[in-house]
């Protein structure tokens, strides 16, 4: 009789750890699933903000050649400016 009673206690034991270990793995398959869609979208801004960073990249180096390019004609005009100016003066 005792040996049912301690069957029937392990029997019952069995279960709700099983009920238990069930919930536990339900719970952290929820957890995962939504681990991972939070990574994805994380992924997805990521990928946006290396976008913008190339995108800005691009626009610095274009204002730097423009700028490079203004200074380069201020520069040459400014040499064509003497240039005319010393022949015209009658200096020579």
């Amino acid at each position: 009789m005792a040996t049912v009673d301690t069957q029937e206690a392990l029997d019952i034991k069995l279960a709700v750890y099983m009920e238990r270990l069930d919930s536990y793995i339900e719970s952290q398959t929820k957890l995962n699933e939504k681990m991972c869609s939070k990574l994805e979208s994380l992924d997805t801004n990521l990928d946006e903000l290396y976008e913008w960073k190339s995108k800005l990249t691009g626009m610095k180096s274009a204002y730097l050649g423009v700028g490079l390019l203004f200074i380069h004609t201020i520069a040459i005009m400014g040499g064509l400016t003497a240039l005319f100016k010393w022949f015209l003066s009658g200096d020579k």
